[in-house]
């Protein structure tokens, strides 16, 4: 199995495909596991690239918080032990985080950017509903069957069917998140800001949020779209927090077409869906918080 050490700690990585390549960042808690739905189809056209982030799965657990600048540089370390120079990014949730401040931090080793159901951190974040909040603290005193089964009215869209969440579940379940160290990550979460800086971020930018996430509310996507110069907000209905899982069949497409539309050269495919229009949300100042 293929490890590469970082900042104390060991990062698990692997590959699939052959083309240019494509860091997977996954969020809060998750394995690289959680890729499951999308990586074989990019994997059709990309050298697709995933790895465990400090704290879950095969990695390492050295003692926390884990800031999101150093799980930045986890990213960059798979990515020399790849052998990459430059890459196309795409990170869910805590993963667009670190997408976000890998972008900002190793701008020349970015070819385009994805940022799913991610928010931009700071007073300026749009606040989660308070029964997500309330459900996030109650999931303490659990077990992890209860909190997986409390969390899936905030992640999943009411019209996703039962046993294509079950399939996540399964995949979850023989990589239970140690306490400690989704606290350090939810720790990393809350202190990290790159809402003022967004706007040094240069490289093509594709933001897809589900319209119906309850967690991290699809007004985040609106703002980091907006700050960031040309990126384009992709906001897919009847989804939620994990649009992967609740609408593949329009998040696939979309991502796709924003990642064969950064080849050089004439193109002769259809130009990617036009994004959809979400509702207004009321905005109010919070610490980011992510899955």
């Amino acid at each position: 199995m293929p490890y590469v050490a970082n900042e104390g700690a060991r990062i698990y990585w692997d590959e699939l495909g052959s083309g240019d390549a494509l860091l997977l960042i996954m969020g809060l808690g998750y394995t690289a596991h959680m890729w499951q739905r999308t990586r074989p189809l990019l994997a059709e056209h990309y050298r697709t690239i995933v790895f465990d982030n400090r704290g879950v799965g095969r990695s390492d657990s050295p003692a926390g918080p884990y800031a999101i600048p150093l799980m930045a540089s986890d990213a960059a370390a798979v990515l020399d032990a790849a052998e990459v120079e430059k890459s196309h990014i795409f990170g869910v949730s805590m993963g667009g985080m670190i997408a976000q401040e890998f972008t900002l931090q190793y701008p020349r080793r970015v070819r385009s950017l994805i940022l799913g159901c991610t928010a931009a951190g700071g007073p300026t974040a749009v606040r989660s509903e308070p029964e997500a909040a309330k459900m996030l603290k109650a999931r303490a005193a659990m077990s992890a069957e209860q909190a997986a089964e409390a969390a899936l009215p905030f992640i999943y869209d009411v019209e996703t069917p039962r046993d294509r969440i079950e399939e996540d579940l399964a995949i979850r379940r023989p990589w239970p998140a140690r306490p400690e160290s989704y606290l350090a990550q939810l720790q990393g979460i809350v202190a990290w800001e790159g809402y003022t800086r967004l706007p040094a971020i240069r490289v093509p930018t594709l933001v897809i949020h589900g319209q119906n996430d309850r967690l991290v509310r699809v007004g985040n996507g609106q703002l980091i779209a907006d700050r960031i110069p040309g990126a384009k907000l992709f906001i897919i209905p009847h989804a939620s927090h994990i649009f992967l899982t609740d609408r593949p069949e329009i998040a696939h497409p979309a991502i796709l077409e924003f990642l064969k539309a950064q080849a050089p050269g004439p193109r002769k495919d259809h130009p990617p869906p036009d994004a959809l229009a979400a509702d207004e949300h009321p905005f109010s100042a919070e610490e980011a918080t992510s899955c």
